[in-house]
């Protein structure tokens, strides 16, 4: 009886110890780190939700940093060419860590970027767009390219 007690205690500790903790911080309809005119109609909605984060190692219990929303923001808006703004997105911060040993911070901001035409069309020449479509012809994925790559690409799908 009394080891069942102590392998009790000695259980709760163990989970107690080593878990995580994630908590979503804010909802938000509209947000951005870029100065943008929003009286400007033209931006275009993507169709697929991007994900940026940023994140932190803590190294016995000392933090390498301290993570920041902004560039989780800022992370997100990047990963699509053009993009200017996230629009239904969320925040959420993430933290584990194992005592005295290793863990990690951070915050992950998901939502749906809005594109300015304009920007898309001013980036390099040399870039192409990699889209996988489904069955119904609509985008599921995409990623920009080098001209390089692109040529890489085509001799496997033309071979």
């Amino acid at each position: 009886m009394r080891n069942r007690f102590y392998l009790s205690i000695i259980t709760f500790a163990f989970l107690l110890l080593f878990s995580g903790c994630s908590s979503r911080l804010v909802d938000f309809t509209i947000i951005s780190t870029k100065n943008i005119d929003l009286s400007d109609t033209g931006y275009i909605r993507e169709k697929t939700r991007s994900l940026g984060e940023d994140e932190i190692h803590i190294i016995i219990f000392i933090p390498m940093g301290k993570a920041s929303i902004k560039e989780a923001i800022d992370r997100t808006i990047e990963s699509v060419p053009g993009g200017v703004a996230i629009v239904d997105g969320v925040v959420t911060s993430s933290t584990w860590y194992i005592p005295y040993i290793y863990g990690k911070s951070k915050y992950v901001v998901e939502g749906t970027v809005l594109v300015d035409p304009q920007l898309v069309s001013a980036e390099p020449r040399d870039r192409y767009i990699i889209a996988k479509l489904d069955n119904d012809g609509e985008v599921i994925e995409h990623r920009t390219v080098t001209s390089d790559e692109f040529l890489v690409i085509k001799k496997k799908l033309i071979y």
